[in-house]
């Protein structure tokens, strides 16, 4: 499987937290941008740097500098939660966005909005929290390289083994990021144990 999971003491305090249906939006919020921040730096392990000099104020060093830029695209509405930690990290990110609404019967996926930047050369973050079946990460992830992207990794919350493997089967190139894997799917393709619908708890629409 093209997994990663993010095993930060800190990640397991926030992202139980999340799962509390008890957490009101705010510190809701507040989690979700401190366990993004956690699973984005590890995301972006992979960055190409370049080795550079400096001047400080005693004499002349060297260490690395980012040498490629960073392209960040939630899927609307949810990902937009996990947005803001990433443009904290990145000031220069690049920003798309897909608009994807699930279908609460199919739970198929259409596409109502996309506007993305050009991708080529950037490393590119496909950003959803919840990868439960994998249809909307797959059509996210095929958009994104419509548009140039040829190095996209996938950064969720929670997945499910059955996302994960979709993924693989219809992108083999792109790992994904997470903070858990869940057991599975309710009849109406929810996760458990999840967190609920993220996109509702993040802004208080439950």
């Amino acid at each position: 499987m093209p997994l990663r999971l993010v095993h930060h003491p800190l990640a397991g305090h926030f992202l139980l937290h999340l799962r509390d249906k008890s957490t009101a939006p705010e510190h809701f919020r507040a989690l979700c941008n401190g366990l993004t921040t956690i699973l984005a730096l590890e995301a972006t392990k992979g960055m190409r740097t370049a080795e550079c000099g400096v001047e400080t104020p005693l004499e002349t060093t060297s260490g690395t500098s980012l040498a490629e830029g960073l392209a960040a695209v939630p899927v609307l509405r949810a990902g937009l939660g996990m947005l803001d930690a990433i443009v904290s990290l990145f000031p220069n990110v690049s920003v798309g966005y897909i608009g994807l609404a699930r279908d609460d019967v199919t739970a198929v996926a259409s596409n109502y909005y996309c506007k993305l930047p050009d991708l080529r050369d950037k490393f590119s973050l496909c950003i959803d929290p919840m990868l439960a079946t994998g249809g909307t990460a797959c059509q996210a992830l095929a958009l994104m390289k419509e548009h140039g992207a040829d190095r996209v990794v996938m950064l969720s919350v929670v997945a499910t083994s059955e996302g994960i493997e979709r993924v693989a089967s219809e992108h083999p190139d792109v790992e994904v990021v997470c903070a858990a894997v869940d057991r599975g799917l309710n009849d109406n393709s929810y996760i458990l144990p999840g967190l609920g619908d993220f996109g509702d708890r993040l802004y208080g629409t439950v």
